[in-house]
């Protein structure tokens, strides 16, 4: 063998395929029965799908093990939650309805005819009594339920929103940020002259889950059924609404894979039709997709059986399994394609095991790695679907080495017959002029091989030879640089994050909500919350309020912060207290003799962890300002945290955490980036090892390795400017980018290797005729796959379709042009090779092999004679 190859693995590997493709073609029945069995018994774990399914937004959509988790366990156990209520001290966002109401021409709000209309709907959703009334179910402050703050001023007359002055942001105290958006002031001053919005909350009582859930429901039906007035137009949302879309849009893809399924039986039978009634493979590729079908439903099933937990995201990999299933068919169906038709079903099926197994064991190792890497990520989102899709994948890849190569058996007996593909009945052998219903079996008298489809052809007679024209190199080279340029662009103008709002269906009433929200409630993020958990802190010495006076001028100072809103703060304000009292709140005994008194008169109770005379735990608030993109939840939260840092390493150390409820999610911010190269990387790396242990040569595995990285940047690239974020959607499609991007030129670059040829631009012709028909099927079948994706109505699988759609263009682009031109700048190795007898041109040869005598018709019985067979 050549000294530059490293065939150690590969060639051995191939010897044990062809030996398979024996026992397979001479026993096809068992094959074919005994996969069906293992896909009904394992399919029944279907019945626990519906116990197995995990929906829950935080769980699976944000990271598993995230600081703001940790940072709420500490808020849950220093401040449990009180008798009364108060949104601003809320550990979660609460169990809440919620309205914003807006001029039905986009002008002022403020007009008395609009608060007629919004006074008489908080008065319909107040008399919402589904089983229980809001009066009973909603959160309480000194016995009342909560009010809207806005509402309150007007005392609900209409008439009084022309005639009151309201202040904002801040008006008598109260704020109103979150209640009256797109404000208009008067020139140097704080009185609202008009604005653009109103929002309205309703509160429950988060301990009454099953009536409160049944209240929301309620409110939903409401307002759904809300028959618009003539000057208000009103958007709604409830706690449970994104919950409750994200479940619906996991039901609205089912009725597209019934015809995913269709579209792709009928893209692979129409590519694998001949006009021979012979030699056609509509049942082949038929059972192609079946056995595709087969892998998700016994993979799909076993891991149902072991408890794997079923998230949306997963529902996505049965249209890509379908679609992947059947590259591995067109593979084997080119290799079947390019046997001697005489020999024997079981000799053809080895060579065709032979010539196939190793490319497509390369592939699936590939896909399947990178998919099992992908279990890193922290996201359940992810996880799962990875979990899922890479098992079904490694069941695709049994099941076609069995079930599909045990078809192809039958199909060749068939054809060896020289029967009909639909009757079975025996036709005479066509000659050129034989109508092709009556007669079939043509084949090449000279190579004793069927003769090559039209496109094969094209293939061989001229884009080969077309693409190893040096001018047609350099300006591949032109295009792959400007491909390049642009992708890179692209990977700078990506944007971080998941958009609650895209969980939801389009046109759902969430996204109108959210939409409102943007437009008219940005002005004002989150009420950030300081916790100092240092039970140590001495809050009566003077040096320590001063070292924690810096620290929360620094947190006043952020550019993100309200310089303008003093924080809510106990110390402060127990300070002042005393001050006026003639306390002397430097002494330890006298700051915490009075201490339990101030906090129940002033409401701050639930902002200090005062037990057994020892203040374990204590909060602040500071209030957050135009918090408008996914970027800028990012840098908040980064901001907030290093100040927090900071604070620890002053000359008096305050240790603190910063939290908001909202935090969970901007925590996706912190590990989208890291994670998504590290998986990148350590997959990348995985490949490379495949590439050089299965493919008999280390530049060829280099450049195998050069397409992932290639192909990764084009797809981070165009999908930014595709407006796709980088969030735990689309890492899943990132984490499919480095398995898929392997798959067309592993096949290439092996075909290269294998060639016989002996310069560069005849093995690339050698390749490119092997598998340039084959690429083209499965970059169409894969596609047809994904297509109907495009359709549905949900962000995720849009986005799904949409990385999917450039993985495969872009893969598919690389095989059949950027990389048979790069490894036509490698030149060929230069070998020593003994000859050997060409033991495959003629049926009739003898060998002599083990004391016996061994047609080259027949199947070899050992490896020592597959080896000198092959």
């Amino acid at each position: 063998m050549a000294k530059c190859k490293t065939d150690c693995i590969e060639r051995p590997l191939a010897l044990a395929f062809a030996a398979l493709g024996c026992f397979v073609g001479r026993h096809p029945c068992v094959f074919i029965l005994s996969t069906l069995c293992v896909a009904a018994v394992l399919g029944a774990g279907f019945m626990f799908l519906k116990e197995m399914k995990a929906n829950d937004i935080e769980d699976q959509f944000t990271p598993v093990n995230g600081p703001a988790k940790m940072e709420r366990a500490i808020v849950v156990e220093n401040f449990p939650q009180s008798e009364e209520f108060s949104q601003l001290r809320l550990a979660s966002e609460g169990t809440y309805a919620s309205l914003i109401i807006t001029d039905l021409h986009g002008k002022n709000i403020l007009t008395e005819a609009a608060f007629k209309d919004i006074i008489e709907l908080d008065k319909q959703v107040k008399s919402i009594e589904i089983g229980n009334t809001f009066e009973n179910l909603c959160a309480k402050t000194k016995g009342r339920c909560i009010s809207n703050t806005i509402l309150d001023i007007l005392n609900y007359n209409a008439t009084k929103v022309v005639s009151s002055v309201i202040t904002y942001p801040m008006n008598n105290g109260k704020f109103l940020g979150a209640s009256i958006g797109g404000v208009e002031l008067k020139p140097n001053g704080s009185e609202i002259t008009s604005a653009k919005a109103v929002r309205l909350f309703y509160f429950l009582d988060e301990e009454k889950t099953n009536e409160t859930s049944d209240w929301l429901n309620g409110f939903l039906k409401l307002l759904s059924n809300y028959t618009e007035q003539k000057m208000v137009h009103v958007s709604y949302f409830t706690s449970v609404s994104r919950q409750n879309e994200l479940e619906t849009n996991s039901k609205s893809v089912i009725p597209l894979f019934s015809f995913t399924y269709f579209l792709a039986i009928t893209i692979s039978v129409l590519s694998c039709s001949r006009l021979d009634c012979v030699r056609t493979k509509v049942w082949v590729a038929t059972f192609g997709v079946l056995s595709a079908g087969l892998a998700v439903l016994a993979s799909f099933g076993l891991l149902l059986f072991c408890g794997m937990p079923f998230a949306m995201t997963v529902a996505s990999a049965p249209f890509l399994i379908l679609g992947v299933g059947v590259d591995d068919m067109f593979i084997m169906i080119s290799s079947w394609q390019k046997t001697e038709v005489d020999k024997d079903v079981e000799v053809r099926l080895a060579e065709t095991y032979k010539e196939a197994g190793v490319s497509i064991t390369i592939t699936t190792l590939t896909d399947v790695l990178a998919f099992y890497i992908g279990l890193l990520t922290p996201f359940r989102s992810v996880q799962s679907f990875c979990m899922y899709t890479s098992t079904a994948l490694l069941f695709c890849y049994i099941f076609n080495i069995t079930f599909f190569g045990a078809c192809l058996a039958l199909n060749g007996r068939r054809e060896k017959g020289n029967r009909h593909w639909l009757t079975c009945m025996k036709v005479p052998e066509a000659t050129g002029d034989d109508n092709v219903c009556c007669a079939g079996g043509a084949y090449d008298k000279d190579t004793r091989k069927e003769f090559e489809m039209p496109v094969d052809s094209f293939f061989k007679n001229y884009y080969a030879p077309f693409l190893t024209r040096v001018w047609v190199k350099m300006l591949v080279c032109l295009i792959y640089a400007g491909y390049l340029a642009v992708s890179i662009y692209g990977c700078f103008q990506i944007q971080e994050g998941l958009d609650l709002k895209h969980l939801a269906a389009d046109g759902s009433y969430v996204g109108d909500y959210y939409d409102n929200d943007d437009e008219f409630f940005s002005d004002f993020g989150p009420n950030v919350m300081l916790v100092i958990k240092d039970e140590h802190f001495q809050y009566w010495n003077p040096t320590a309020r001063k070292s924690l006076d810096l620290c929360l001028e620094n947190f006043q100072n952020l550019t993100m912060a309200d310089s303008g809103i003093p924080p809510v703060s106990w110390l402060n304000a127990y300070m002042q207290f005393g001050q006026r009292a003639g306390f002397n709140l430097d002494n330890e005994m006298q700051f915490k003799k009075i201490l339990t008194a101030f906090l129940t008169r002033s409401g701050f109770s639930q902002d200090v962890n005062f037990t057994n005379d020892q203040i374990h735990a204590s909060r602040v608030f500071i209030q957050t300002v135009n918090i408008r993109t996914a970027i800028d939840e990012k840098n908040m939260l980064n901001a907030f945290r290093e100040t927090a840092e900071k604070c620890g390493k002053l000359q008096t150390p305050v240790d603190l955490i910063v939290y908001h409820p909202a935090f969970i999610y901007f925590d996706q911010y912190a590990v989208i980036i890291s994670n998504t190269i590290q998986n990148i990387v350590v997959a990348t790396c995985a490949m490379l090892v495949i590439s050089l242990l299965l493919i008999p040569n280390p530049l060829c595995s280099l450049w195998v390795t050069f397409s992932i990285a290639s192909v990764i940047v084009g797809v981070a690239g165009f999908m930014a400017l595709w407006d796709v974020s980088l969030d735990s959607v689309s890492m899943i499609n990132l984490v499919i980018c480095i398995g898929f991007s392997v798959d067309f030129s592993a096949h290439i670059s092996y075909a290269f290797v294998s060639s016989e040829k002996s310069s560069a631009n005849e093995k690339v012709a050698d390749a490119i005729n092997k598998l340039g028909y084959p690429i083209v099927q499965g970059a169409m079948s894969t596609i047809a796959g994904v297509v109907v994706l495009a359709a549905a109505k949900s962000y995720i699988f849009r986005t799904f379709f949409k990385i999917m759609f450039l993985v495969i263009l872009f893969g598919a682009v690389h095989g059949i042009v950027f990389i048979p031109v790069f490894l036509t700048f490698l030149g060929t190795c230069k070998s020593h090779e003994k000859k050997q007898l060409d033991l495959t041109e003629h049926s009739d040869v003898i060998v002599y092999t083990n004391h016996k005598l061994v047609s080259q018709n027949e199947c070899p019985d050992s490896e020592y004679e597959l080896n000198l067979r092959f």
